[in-house]
C-alpha cells in the first residue's frame, strides 16, 4: 500500500497541544485532522481517510483506549499512538493488547512524535517517510528544527 500524503488524526482535549502537534507534523509532510474528544475521533475515522491516530488517554466522553477499541471495529488495522501524562503499567499493557504502534509519556517532544509516527507509518504502510536509511546518522532525514 502506498501513502503519499498521510493523514494523522490528533485527538486531545487540549487545543494548544493539538495545535502544537499540527505545527510539528504538517511541515514534515503530514495532513492533520483534529478531534477534541473521543466521540469526535470515532466520527472522523468513520467519514475521513485516516492513516494513523494520536490519542490522548484522558479525555471527556471516551478515553484514548475506549476510542482505540471502537476504531478497531471500524478499521481493524488503523495504527494508533497513545499519549498520557499519567501512564501506568495497566494502561501500557491494555494499549499493547490493542496493538498500539507506540505509547508515549507526556510531555513529548516534536522529535519523539515525528519518530513514532514515521515508524508506525513505515511498519503499517511501508511509507518511506522521515526515517534515515541504514547508513545515515539518526538525524539526517529530520528537518533542522527537529534535530
Amino acid at each position: 500500500m502506498s501513502v503519499y500524503t498521510p493523514s494523522i488524526l490528533i485527538t486531545d482535549d487540549d487545543v494548544a497541544f493539538r495545535e502544537t502537534l499540527c505545527g510539528v507534523l504538517e511541515p514534515v509532510g503530514f495532513r492533520t485532522l483534529e478531534a477534541g474528544d473521543g466521540e469526535q475521533a470515532v466520527e472522523i475515522v468513520r467519514r475521513e481517510q485516516v492513516h494513523l491516530i494520536l490519542l490522548d488517554m484522558h479525555m471527556p466522553k471516551l478515553t484514548g483506549l475506549e476510542v482505540a477499541r471502537q476504531v478497531r471495529q471500524i478499521k481493524a488495522l488503523l495504527p494508533f499512538i497513545l499519549l498520557s501524562a499519567n501512564l501506568d503499567d495497566q494502561m501500557v499493557e491494555e494499549a499493547r493488547r490493542l496493538h498500539a504502534a507506540s505509547v508515549l509519556p507526556k510531555p513529548v517532544s516534536g522529535r519523539q512524535i515525528v519518530r513514532a509516527v514515521s515508524l508506525a507509518m513505515r511498519f503499517t504502510y511501508n511509507w518511506p517517510g522521515l526515517l534515515p536509511g541504514p547508513h545515515a546518522r539518526a538525524d539526517d532525514d529530520l528537518p533542522p528544527w527537529l534535530r
